[in-house]
């Protein structure tokens, strides 16, 4: 493994801070720092405290997190310089400034998902796919998650959106949360370079962010130059077509066929009495795989 690749490599700063990296992206800001608790927890604060600071595509990204936390405000934290841990402030306007309507704002964490699956693919030459509604996948394990969350509205102006992303780039087995996740280093990539991997994930992004602004937030609309944002995203989505249980708050369930996206980006499953629930990134607890118990002979998870 080379020096780029190894656990304990820092960020190159100076490749972050290139004048024509940072002009061919849009980014208006980016820092990086040494720890914090939260990237996502600080641009939310920041934007609250002084929001012209931090304009559109203003970006922080830490080489330490200390308090992660996901959706459902679960927790997590990495060895320090072991993963990607990127927040970006978001303030969708079109290219005429106009502001894109509120409902649109859940499809920014899949673009940003649909962004990192593009890099893993590209960058590291990992075969990466999306699990609804926010977790990105290489062979069946999560190797990243993504939260966006609302920022504050300050002086009647449009609320930002905060997206953070962390990607596990260099743990070992040992080190990871959960036997069900893996990292980088683990799927044998072309390359582990947490820098390299940062730029291509934060260049994918504004090249779909960009062009889902200039639609007007519509999600059927084409993206750069090719197929729609909702098209893009179900094709790689392995959690369609499968049959799911869908945990949600107050003990509730549903039990179905994951069919398909609708256009605020909700899980759309179908039951064994053919009703079609409409299942929202917000409101569920867990989606996991189902077998029933007539095909299984014992039923529980896939």
């Amino acid at each position: 493994m080379d020096d780029a690749h190894a656990p304990g490599t820092p960020l190159n700063r100076s490749d972050l801070a290139d004048q024509d990296f940072l002009s061919a992206t849009g980014i208006a800001r980016l820092e990086v720092v040494d720890s914090t608790g939260s990237t996502n927890a600080d641009l939310l604060r920041s934007v609250t405290v002084e929001p012209s600071a931090w304009p559109d595509m203003s970006v922080l990204t830490a080489e330490y997190q200390t308090a992660a936390r996901g959706r459902l405000d679960r927790h997590w934290e990495a060895p320090p310089l072991s993963s990607v841990s990127v927040s970006v402030v978001l303030r969708p306007a079109n290219a005429e400034g106009r502001p894109l309507p509120t409902q649109s704002y859940s499809w920014l964490s899949l673009i940003g998902a649909l962004a990192l699956r593009e890099t893993l693919l590209e960058t590291a030459g990992l075969p990466a796919e999306l699990k609804w509604p926010n977790d990105v996948l290489v062979r069946g394990k999560k190797i990243a998650g993504i939260l966006a969350q609302l920022g504050p509205m300050v002086d009647g102006s449009v609320p930002p959106v905060i997206l953070g992303t962390g990607l596990n780039v260099t743990l070992r087995e040992e080190e990871l949360p959960v036997p069900t996740a893996t990292s980088v280093v683990l799927e044998a990539p072309r390359t582990a370079d947490r820098t390299e991997l940062l730029k291509s994930y934060l260049s994918h992004f504004a090249v779909l962010y960009r062009s889902f602004c200039n639609a007007d937030g519509d999600p059927a609309a084409g993206l750069a130059g090719g197929p729609s944002l909702h098209k893009r995203v179900e094709a790689v989505m392995t959690t369609l077509g499968k049959q799911v249980r869908a945990q949600l708050p107050g003990d509730h369930e549903i039990i179905g066929h994951a069919s398909r996206l609708d256009e605020y980006g909700s899980l759309l499953v179908v039951d064994r009495e053919s009703r079609e629930h409409v299942v929202t990134a917000g409101d569920v607890v867990h989606l996991r795989p189902w077998t029933s118990p007539d095909e299984s002979g014992q039923g529980g998870y896939a």
